[in-house]
């Protein structure tokens, strides 16, 4: 790839001021795949200031121009999709299939979505008392986007912003950085003017903090850990700018008694693996009504049995490795970590899978007899694991599923349409999804609690990219 050790700044493709490197690593065969630049506080001023510098003109586009500019960008797109998943699947590890299915396809299914909204954006309208109200481009945008779904952030982030005016510095994930230097030179043929997008690769505690403490940065979007959310709120609050996020979860997962066992628990146990557990909504803590657990804990050991761990570059529905070492280890100490607090391994367990010594692969891996207050069933472990904790009542399962500081999803099982409707207006979460439905392009996303601020997607996520001003006339 030409351009991965350059930076994308002012519509070119230029060396960076940094000399500080970073190897992109395969996480299913640990070989060195490409080598980015880590961008420095100089780097980041220059990408700033040319942002700065366009939204003078960008700011006052109309939204026919974007929506061509949009549009182009999305034929853009659909040529090089194979291309994209190819890329996803190499520094993520995600298994092909899933990159095509899923990874990749997120980025038609957003951006498609995105120009369907804007066309019926009101940028102007008249309140109940006569004033007339504006929605503007906030200005220059910072976005930081994560490694698990690479693409699918960077479209929720980089399209919002263009759209509405906004002109932005992307920085994504030093773990897959590859994928947004195909989608720069993506915006950079799609006729962009030069300016209004740019990137530039880095560390979180270097590049993103200089972002976030930048003046003339007037929002942040991040995705990404908790933790690493609370650092930007805190640098970013000296220039009281705008900072949206979207942040870890730890999804309940409510199986009643009246569910189909095998279908809902195998769906269960499946959609947790799938991205190799590295999915924020994931449903990981499974809340199974006593009176079917023991039943489930048997479907859940036979779906968990059946799973393959194996090489991403093949096709079929297996799981891959985690995306770097630090993540393997992460995820091999909580798993650990729930042995040695009485957790009972009902699949899985330490290590990699058998025959497997190279790459980033863990063994999928189901808890059973979880309490609420283990490590497991409190962190986001970011990893192909499940925990089932049993419950008697409805008005049990609600207070074990709000007991948790995030609120990004739960889901819920069961044919009774009054429960489902009756639970899911009890639950602090942003996304209730019930019996596997999947969010659709356009619905907001986005949590409660410590799981983030803001949403993404549709209107709402273009809204967030904008400020409001009122006109008062006499």
């Amino acid at each position: 790839m030409q351009n991965a050790g350059k930076f994308y700044i002012d519509g070119t493709w230029g060396d960076p001021i940094s000399t500080e490197k970073m190897d992109v690593i395969n996480p299913a065969t640990e070989a060195v795949i490409a080598q980015i630049p880590l961008a420095n506080e100089d780097d980041v001023n220059l990408a700033v200031a040319a942002a700065k510098r366009a939204f003078v003109t960008y700011s006052q586009t109309t939204v026919d121009e974007r929506l061509g500019m949009l549009e182009r960008l999305l034929a853009i797109y659909k040529r090089r999709y194979d291309e994209v998943a190819q890329t996803i699947t190499s520094e993520l590890g995600a298994p092909i299939t899933m990159s095509r299915e899923q990874q990749a396809d997120a980025g038609v299914g957003h951006l498609e979505d995105f120009i369907a909204v804007l066309r019926d954006l009101k940028t102007e309208e008249t309140l109940h008392n006569g004033e007339t109200l504006l929605r503007e481009p906030i200005g220059v945008c910072g976005l930081i986007t994560p490694w698990n779904w690479p693409i699918n952030q960077i479209v929720l982030k980089v399209i919002p912003a263009l759209a509405t005016g906004c002109t932005c510095v992307l920085k994504p994930s030093e773990f897959t950085p590859l994928n947004a230097v195909l989608y720069a030179e993506m915006i950079d043929e799609a006729g962009f003017p030069k300016g209004s997008f740019n990137l530039v690769q880095g560390a979180g505690p270097v590049a993103g903090a200089a972002m976030s403490r930048h003046p003339d940065i007037s929002m942040m979007s991040f995705t990404g850990s908790t933790r690493a959310g609370k650092a930007i709120t805190k640098d970013a609050s000296e220039t009281i700018k705008r900072v949206t996020l979207e942040l870890g979860g730890k999804s309940p997962n409510i199986v009643f008694e009246d569910v189909d066992i095998e279908d809902r628990i195998a769906f269960s146990v499946s959609d947790v693996f799938n991205n190799s557990g590295q999915t924020c909504d994931a449903p990981t803590r499974m809340l199974v009504q006593r009176s079917i657990y023991d039943d489930a804990v048997k479907v859940a050991k036979r779906v968990g049995d059946a799973a393959s761990v194996g090489d991403p570059t093949a096709e079929g529905d297996h799981i891959g490795p985690l995306v770097s070492h630090i993540q393997y280890d992460r995820v091999q100490t909580l798993i650990q970590a729930g042995i040695d607090e009485g957790a009972k391994v009902l699949v899985g367990g330490v290590g990699k899978p058998d025959g497997i010594n190279k790459g980033y692969f863990t063994k999928p891996t189901i808890f059973y007899d979880v309490n609420n207050d283990m490590r497991v069933a409190r962190e986001e472990i970011f990893g192909p694991v499940v925990v089932m904790i049993p419950f008697d009542t409805e008005e049990d399962a609600i207070e074990i599923a709000n007991d948790t500081p995030y609120g990004l999803a739960a889901y819920i099982q069961t044919p009774d349409d009054a429960k489902a409707d009756r639970v899911a207006r009890k639950l602090r979460a942003g996304m209730i999804r019930i019996n596997g439905a999947f969010p659709r392009a356009g619905s907001p996303f986005g949590g409660y609690k410590q799981s983030g601020i803001g949403r993404e997607g549709g209107l709402f996520g273009l809204e967030d990219f904008m400020e409001i001003k009122m006109l008062h006339k006499p």
